[in-house]
């Protein structure tokens, strides 16, 4: 199988020696510091002319760059995909898919000594762990600079971060295309929810998402298979809300977790923690659907190990002619020419590679004639709500884990009934109702201890706040002067801090959670928010949810990439992960990647047809 070993083309080998670099020695009880440099031997300065061609390259594996793969394969291209972490096959590279916590040398813990060395960024979210380490992207070899505190959080296999998201799939609105159009805040869209609307349609029927029609505006229906139920604490809430406020509904989860068998992937058997890999293809990931059907085709070579630095540009062509990369297992680099390139790296990862990309048409990095690129980062800013005990269900419970939750629409700044003068946009919830475990803290000695923890615990409803960032020009990246990656490539300078906007709206998702606990009846409420304005706690980054710094637009003299993902001064180079966005919403953006994917990817391959690219 094509992903089962890694794969090389060898007549793109660069005609120099192959090098092995040293980094230095982490810093006591931890890895680089801000201030650390990693010194590298100079890139080779010269690079085979004889390169491999190929219709298409992709750069990226995940979640934007696998669905590329399939529709730029499926439409007839020879395509190369690079991904520049190591390859892992489907099901057999799930390693530690159902082992017990028991068996892991730290009982399944992230605090050891290699974890701080390694893994200080990477640690900070909740799917890192001796169970998933092996995923996630090295910090110490992969340093980057937190200007102001970021969590950049980084998959490092072939998938990507499709191995590792939550899969929460909620179609943006038609207001939320327009927001920044009526509110002042950031640019204009280019496209509009009917734009979109037929391919949210076309990747759901591929991806296969569980849900419920609703008819609420701010999060319109789509495709969906059957839902996941409500438990009983959910299901009382969800009467609770209905019977309480007007403006608001409790749902299912919309997941791209299959309920039943689809395209050949079986359905789900809520089995345990999904980031560890899900070998029967439940949830839907590259490994387990995109990039097998691109495989399908004959047209797919995928390259793991292959760390792209540089798009290549030619400036009497006006077009790119491929990319340039590292070998990450020989330090060998390698030049590659392609028609289109699309870049799916990650948000942020594209933009370094453009801001990389010099040349003496783009100074300050291709398609940055507008300036834009690097800035306007977003991320959805969380961790704050509220919980509360609900009584009286105590001969209630439910089985498996469920890979999946409730979810609270938008309904703030949606009507004139909803609007608020302190802040613009708004918020969704997510979140569960649970009995706690016997690990909860628990009184007694011997027998009524064991007695104690043979019963769970009372049910607990957890509201939590996902919300809309405003594209702000000073939260951006850009390249450090200083600080490389193991391979010499200038690693990025993150400057990002939540605006009076979004603190402001922090306290509105905490009453409004205690409103809806306070409906049902709940006790012992608690409002929560772990943000810390100087250091670590839902500080940005942490929602992994990262997107602008390469955004659309209407006009090249305020964006990079227009209506269909192109840059507007290099047509042949399409960016369709995270780094487009104009402007954030508040729902899980995913969904939406996937479907400016495709549609950027049936109009490059007609662009194509017809001579223009």
């Amino acid at each position: 199988m094509l992903l089962e070993h890694q794969m090389r083309i060898e007549n793109c080998q660069a005609e120099h020696p192959s090098f092995r670099l040293q980094i230095p020695a982490p810093m006591p009880g931890g890895s680089l510091s801000l201030t650390d440099t990693v010194h590298l031997p100079v890139m080779p300065a010269h690079i085979a002319p004889k390169r491999e061609e190929f219709d298409a390259i992709v750069v990226g594996s995940g979640i934007s760059g696998g669905y590329a793969a399939m529709e730029l394969c499926e439409k007839g291209l020879k395509t190369l995909v690079l991904e520049r972490g190591r390859s892992v096959s489907h099901g057999a590279g799930y390693i530690t898919e159902h082992k017990q916590n028991w068996e892991f040398a730290a009982r399944n813990s992230k605090g050891s000594r290699w974890h701080k060395q390694r893994f200080r960024v990477q640690s900070r979210t909740y799917a890192f762990g001796e169970h998933s380490e092996h995923f996630f992207i090295d910090d110490h070899e992969n340093p980057y600079v937190e200007a102001q505190p970021f969590t950049w959080i980084r998959a490092d296999v072939v998938g990507g971060r499709s191995l590792l998201w939550g899969r929460q799939c909620y179609r943006w609105s038609e207001m939320d295309f327009e927001a920044n159009a009526r509110d002042g805040f950031g640019i204009d869209w280019p496209i509009r929810y009917a734009d979109l609307a037929p391919w949210y349609d076309y990747v759901e029927r591929f991806a296969g998402i569980s849900g419920q029609a609703e008819g609420v505006e701010s999060c319109p229906d789509g495709v969906f298979l059957p839902p996941m139920p409500l438990n009983k604490g959910e299901q009382v809430m969800r009467e609770a809300i209905a019977r309480s406020f007007e403006d608001r509904i409790l749902t299912i989860g919309r997941s791209a977790v299959l309920t039943v068998p689809h395209n050949g992937r079986a359905a789900c058997h809520y089995c345990g923690p999904c980031h560890r890999g899900c070998s029967p293809g439940a949830y839907f990931s590259s490994l387990s659907a995109t990039l097998p059907a691109a495989e399908r085709t004959g047209n797919l070579t995928l390259l793991s190990d292959s760390i792209v630095e540089r798009v290549l540009y030619d400036q009497e062509l006006g077009r790119a002619t491929g990319v340039r990369y590292v070998d990450r297992t020989t330090g060998e680099w390698h030049e590659v020419s392609g028609r289109i390139v699309f870049l799916c790296a990650s948000a942020l990862a594209s933009t370094q590679i453009l801001l990389n990309s010099k040349s003496a048409r783009f100074p300050e990095g291709l398609g940055n004639d507008s300036g834009a690129l690097g800035h306007y980062l977003m991320d959805h800013h969380f961790q704050t709500g509220a919980l509360g005990v609900l009584p009286g269900l105590e001969d209630h419970y439910y089985r498996g884990v469920r890979p999946n939750g409730i979810y609270v629409p938008r309904f703030r700044n949606v009507s004139a009934q909803t609007r608020r003068s302190d802040y613009v946009r708004g918020f969704g919830y997510q979140g569960e109702a649970f009995r706690p475990n016997w690990a909860r803290p628990t009184r007694g000695f011997g027998a009524q201890l064991k007695a104690a923890l043979r019963d769970p615990g009372p049910w607990t409803m957890q509201f939590e706040a996902f919300g809309e960032a405003l594209p702000v020009y000073e939260n951006h990246v850009a390249l450090d002067d200083e600080v490389t990656d193991r391979w010499g490539i200038p690693a990025l300078r993150i400057s990002c801090r939540w605006t009076d906007n979004e603190l402001t709206m922090r306290r509105d998702m905490q009453q409004a959670a205690m409103e809806m606990l306070d409906a049902a009846g709940a006790v012992d409420l608690e409002l929560y928010d772990n943000f810390v304005d100087n250091g670590l706690g839902a500080e940005p980054g942490l929602g992994i949810h990262e997107m602008g710094t390469a955004r659309m637009g209407r006009d090249p003299a305020t964006s990079v990439l227009n209506r269909h993902n192109q840059i507007h001064a290099a047509p042949n180079v399409f960016v369709t992960d995270g780094a487009c966005m104009t402007s954030s919403a508040c729902q899980n953006p995913s969904i939406t990647y996937m479907a400016l994917t495709a549609r950027a990817a049936d109009f490059a391959v007609d662009e194509l047809r017809k001579l223009n690219l």
